[in-house]
């Protein structure tokens, strides 16, 4: 691991003690319509910085033309990125090598039975591979408590977790 990462990922695990939230980043994402006047259909999202600049589309399997990324795969893809970088924090501290993880999140949108709108629920599938399946499943449980995305979603998306 370069060193400039090891120490950037101690600093991160260090535990916070503060009263409220201490801002770390934000980040900015503005999101227009396309030909549709629906940018879930055909807009464009792009970030302050210019790193993400990308044409949303609904997926064909929902009717759209697919050529754009949409919602699903964008927030698929955040947590499985966040809960890997908590996983390698909370793996650190349990001497688990969490170097060669893979974190694959499955989102799927749906109907809602409670109110007859649209739902989302997740799937988290996390691999440790040469480690004890029982220490994996401890620091993938850890994981999910301290993870930002988790936290943020606790309650009101269904989140299965799996060490595969």
């Amino acid at each position: 691991m370069n060193p400039n990462t090891r120490e950037l990922m101690q600093q991160l695990g260090q535990q916070y003690e503060g009263a409220v939230i201490k801002p770390l980043y934000t980040a900015v994402v503005t999101v227009t319509p396309g030909q549709e006047g629906h940018a879930r259909m055909s807009g464009h999202a792009r970030s302050d910085d210019g790193l993400l600049d990308l044409n949303l589309a609904f997926p064909t399997k929902l009717g759209g033309h697919g050529q754009g990324t949409n919602p699903e795969q964008l927030f698929a893809a955040g947590y499985a990125a966040c809960f890997h970088g908590t996983l390698a924090l909370v793996s650190t501290k349990a001497g688990i090598d969490a170097s060669t993880a893979t974190v694959t999140c499955a989102v799927t949108i749906g109907r809602d039975p409670a109110d007859g709108g649209y739902i989302l629920s997740a799937k988290l599938t996390v691999a440790l591979p040469g480690e004890d399946r029982e220490k994996s499943e401890q620091v993938v449980a850890q994981a999910y408590k301290l993870c930002p995305y988790s936290k943020a979603i606790h309650g009101n998306v269904d989140v299965e977790v799996t060490v595969a």
